[in-house]
């Protein structure tokens, strides 16, 4: 049976598949059988929990079987072949096989329908012109931050090192460490969630705690307690955040599932807050990764931006 695709809500097509010969990678399987799919954007489909097998969630590296049943869900308008945009970039570290960038709120990480242009992929372009695009509109993309979200992230310069630092990411021996102002007293002051992470059936936009998810673990540490006035019924949690998986929004996630939303989190969060903050209060601040060339690990930190700071300083001083 060939592919069957219908347009599903919020502009989604959904491809169903039957699996006629087992035995090969989803991945692989996903970008034989579907039109205009390459590897990589399954991989990143999959990692986004568009894609299930005989209904539930399945790894990139799960190998299908006979009979199995595969559903893709993406958006219906896919983007291709990104261009190159001089747009500055904050280079914390660069040689000849990688740069690592602190990225900017509001910067999207590569394209998508309704951000074809003005992303980190569209400013590596122009930075790198040497670059592929390898097919897909992901081109030196080894993981990512939401638009909100600042920080540290790696992008590869070659194919080569892309799937070496992916392979990384796989096998844990990449370490991200974020900090986050939380709503509310968090205790205690360290923990570790636990708790399986997919897309949230009723609102397929936004990723839930649900018992048939991925693993999702995050460890977490309080840094400071912070109120903004004795008056104030409201009390915030400076946090230290290390996700030990890789789940879409995991982090704002699990600290919303125990009670503690991210400060200005529109999607996950709560309560409306007073605190002069226009995105929400997650920054990547530090990242290890050993280089997939010569060996050595490789540790950066980015402090946090100006409008971050200015909620801290306003906090501490009453």
């Amino acid at each position: 049976m060939g592919p069957r695709s219908v347009c599903g809500e919020m502009n989604e097509l959904r491809v169903e598949l039957e699996v006629q010969e087992g035995g090969f990678r989803l991945d692989r399987f996903l970008a034989d059988h579907v039109p205009d799919l390459s590897r990589s954007a399954a991989q990143g489909l999959i990692d986004d929990g568009q894609i299930t097998v005989n209904g539930g969630p399945a790894k990139a590296s799960y190998k299908v079987r006979q009979g199995d049943a595969v559903v893709v869900c993406r958006p219906a308008a896919h983007v291709t072949d990104p261009v190159a945009e001089a747009i500055p970039l904050h280079i914390v570290y660069e040689d000849a096989w990688l740069l690592v960038v602190d990225k900017a709120a509001g910067m999207v990480v590569h394209p998508a329908p309704g951000h074809t242009g003005g992303t980190l992929v569209n400013a590596v372009l122009a930075h790198c012109p040497g670059l592929a695009a390898s097919g897909d509109d992901r081109p030196g993309i080894v993981h990512r931050l939401d638009r909100d979200t600042s920080g540290l992230i790696v992008v590869a310069k070659t194919e080569e090192v892309r799937r070496a630092l992916q392979q990384q990411f796989k096998d844990h021996q990449v370490r991200k460490v974020y900090q986050a102002l939380l709503e509310g007293h968090l205790q205690p002051e360290r923990g570790r969630i636990e708790a399986p992470l997919g897309r949230d059936p009723h609102h397929r936009q936004r990723i839930a705690v649900i018992p048939s998810g991925r693993e999702a673990i995050t460890a977490y540490r309080v840094l400071e307690y912070l109120s903004r006035s004795s008056r104030d019924a409201g009390e915030y949690t400076l946090v230290e955040a290390e996700p030990e998986t890789g789940r879409t929004h995991q982090i704002r996630v699990h600290l919303a599932s125990i009670g503690h939303p991210v400060v200005r989190d529109a999607a996950y969060g709560r309560r409306r807050t007073s605190l002069p903050l226009a995105r929400q209060f997650l920054h990547a601040c530090r990242l290890e990764l050993q280089h997939p060339l010569t060996g050595q690990r490789l540790e950066f930190e980015a402090s946090l931006p100006s409008d971050l700071r200015a909620v801290l300083e306003l906090l501490r001083n009453g």
